[in-house]
């Protein structure tokens, strides 16, 4: 099974990932499960080949992958799958999570720092295929600090919405810099390279960021469980807020966080970019 983002610079790996984007948009858009050859017409492919490489890429056929998305499936997650985020990490489960697999390691400002609003920072920031369409990446000398996919909110908003976070930072376009740290983040870069994150926001903020960290992949969890997790269990909407402002999309998983009854909720980046994150997740974790 391939689960390497499309980031190499190949003509078939881009034709393939726009293939896929492509396919993954018509399933999320539509309002009823889509035929395995409907969907191969819309791509222009046989239905077999569009099959394989579906499977190829996602690790599960067109059909598996749309039973994903369903609302039902994300309620399976909480009653099958769900698991505190303390006991998670008591038992070890966090080894085996996507972030450290990829020997992802992190670092937070300080509180002074992120008081500053970014004064005296320099971040680069590029642009860079994902298997959820455009990302934004951002980094300093420390790590990536922010990564928001523009699909559903356009690059425009996704430029303003981070660049607001540090609005006294200067800012100059590194693309080569970070493309090492946002393919090893997708599962492309080298199993002994390192993706490190920089992260920038006030303490509690941190605090949940860490907590989402320690989350397997496929796995899910709610606001409650997060404020348990914290220490903090009364401060559900202040969780909520901080989930909000995660600004390191898909790495700081986010994503995973659901309302209590089972319902994803919002998401920053866009909420088909939600359950296509969430979909791709769970087919692998199934795959394993």
């Amino acid at each position: 099974m391939n689960t390497q983002a499309p980031l190499s610079d190949t003509t078939d790996t881009q034709y393939h990932y726009g293939v896929m984007r492509r396919a993954i948009a018509l399933i999320d858009a539509a309002d009823a499960p889509q035929t395995l050859d409907a969907l191969a017409a819309q791509m222009g492919m046989s239905a077999a080949h569009f099959q394989r490489l579906f499977s190829a890429w996602v690790g599960v056929s067109p059909k598996r992958y749309q039973q994903y998305l369903t609302l039902d499936h994300a309620k399976a997650l909480l009653r099958a799958r769900f698991t505190t985020l303390e006991a998670s990490h008591a038992v070890g489960l966090s080894g085996t999570g996507r972030l450290h697999d990829l020997f992802v390691r992190w670092e937070a400002m300080s509180p002074g720092d992120f008081a500053k609003q970014g004064a005296g920072l320099e971040i680069g920031w590029g642009w860079f295929d994902t298997p959820f369409g455009q990302a934004l990446a951002m980094g300093t000398d420390r790590g990536l600090c922010g990564l928001a996919f523009a699909a559903e909110m356009g690059e425009t908003a996704a430029m303003d919405d981070l660049r607001g976070r540090w609005p006294d930072a200067t800012y100059t376009e590194q693309t080569d810099r970070l493309r090492g740290w946002v393919e090893t983040a997708f599962g492309q870069g080298r199993r002994d390279a390192a993706a490190p994150l920089t992260m920038v926001g006030a303490p509690f903020q941190i605090k949940v960021w860490e907590a989402l960290l320690r989350l397997p992949e496929g796995h899910v969890t709610t606001y409650g469980e997060i404020a348990q997790a914290i220490g903090n269990p009364r401060a559900v909407r202040a969780v909520g807020t901080a989930v909000g402002r995660n600004p390191i999309g898909y790495l700081i998983p986010c994503h995973r966080v659901l309302r209590a009854g089972g319902a994803l909720g919002g998401y920053r980046w866009g909420l088909p970019v939600k359950r296509a994150m969430l979909a791709f997740e769970s087919a692998r974790a199934d795959c394993r």
